[in-house]
């Protein structure tokens, strides 16, 4: 199995638990805690992540349109949008759908994660 390509910056909103597995698996994975004040807004968070080539996990759906909104190309956004966002739901879930969506990460795009759907949108958006 190779090593996953993608980084991820996971905004606050991810459990802890689900950055403990998901570097389990072998993702690159930083928490926004880790690298900024924890009174960071969104706009610095995704500037921290495009400059150091992160892609943001989160569950907030603000990321989006602050890419969406900036034309830019990059970061890539995966924004969680499970009914439940206990840790073991999203665990089981992104453990299945990362893999599958890494060249779209990698390319830029918004992802968005549901139970029994992923929809991603290449970036820039025009």
């Amino acid at each position: 199995n190779l090593r996953p390509r993608v980084k991820l910056l996971a905004d606050l909103n991810i459990a802890p638990r689900t950055t403990t597995f998901l570097r389990s698996l072998g993702y690159a994975l930083i928490r926004v805690n880790e690298v900024l004040p924890g009174s960071s807004s969104d706009e610095q968070i995704v500037a921290y992540a495009r400059t150091h080539e992160y892609a943001v996990l989160t569950q907030d759906l603000d990321f989006s349109a602050i890419v969406a909104l900036s034309g830019a190309s990059t970061p890539s956004i995966i924004s969680v949008r499970l009914g439940s966002g206990r840790p073991e739901v999203v665990n089981r879930r992104l453990e299945v759908v990362l893999p599958t969506i890494e060249e779209d990460v990698l390319a830029g795009a918004i992802i968005t994660v549901e139970e029994r759907a992923v929809r991603s949108r290449k970036l820039p958006i025009s």
